[in-house]
């Protein structure tokens, strides 16, 4: 019987857990990995962090699951910490991308001799905003919109069209992902090619990966709307990863108009 188990008051004191230690491992293994593979071309080690991180989301995630839905844990008081904890986390993000924002904007409102005091610098061909990106803003617009179908679905106990609705959420998270690495693909330019090449893909590339993490929180979600996990009173783990995903469109939609349609 754990210590938690005897608690008269509303807040959960955590059991001890190998999870933060295995995933601090995880990342430096990735870190280090990365490292390797840019300098010596070895993706073993990067394999090798990506599965133990992989292996401690899953191990973590179920732990949590199983304190919120079936010990009952997350009290009211509970969820309001938890929530806090999403919108902070969510503020340290908007200051994440607003750095790689700052970047771009003192490089392009005046562009120095280096890159031709012009913008896009001399011989970079960017990509039309009204192909590719557009298709993609389209995609992530209408995510959102799924997402929030979902959230009044599961408000009013109609778990049909919550499932529905979340589904293809995931879909067009995946989409949208395989459209952005084709445009990787079929770039004129590099990371490598100026200013404009380093903050194209530093700020787009993040954006891509917040789009695959978010896609994974809300495929997460999916599994545990399957088995019946949320209620109407009680799916703050679905509302945390709704918020990140409208925090990725809007991301993108600043993305967007100052990359691509401005900036280009």
């Amino acid at each position: 019987m754990t210590s938690s188990s005897f608690s008269h008051h509303p807040y959960h004191l955590v059991d001890m857990s190998p999870w933060p230690l295995t995933g601090s491992i995880s990342a430096m293994m990735l870190t280090t990995g990365l490292v390797k593979w840019f300098h010596q071309y070895s993706m073993n080690l990067l394999l090798l962090g990506f599965i133990a991180t992989l292996l401690t989301m899953i191990q973590w995630w179920r732990d949590v699951t199983r304190e919120g839905t079936y010990q009952g844990l997350h009290t009211s008081i509970v969820v309001k910490g938890l929530r806090w904890g999403m919108i902070l986390f969510i503020l340290s993000e908007v200051l994440f991308f607003f750095s790689f924002f700052w970047a771009f904007f003192h490089s392009s409102l005046a562009p120095t001799i280096e890159v031709g005091m012009t913008w896009p610098p001399l011989g970079i061909q960017p990509f039309n905003p009204f192909q590719i990106p557009l298709l993609n803003t389209t995609i992530l617009l209408s995510s959102g919109a799924t997402v929030t179908w979902t959230h009044h679905a599961i408000m009013e106990s109609n778990h049909t069209q919550a499932i529905q609705s979340l589904a293809l959420t995931i879909i067009l998270g995946i989409y949208f992902s395989l459209l952005q690495a084709f445009e990787y693909f079929e770039a004129s330019f590099t990371i490598a090619d100026s200013v404009f090449g380093a903050t194209f893909f530093v700020a787009t590339g993040f954006h891509g990966l917040h789009v695959i993490i978010g896609t994974s929180f809300l495929l997460i979600c999916f599994l545990r709307l399957y088995y019946c996990h949320f209620s109407a009173f009680h799916h703050v783990g679905f509302e945390a990863a709704a918020w990140y995903w409208h925090f990725v469109d809007v991301v993108w939609l600043f993305l967007y108009v100052f990359l691509y349609w401005w900036g280009g």
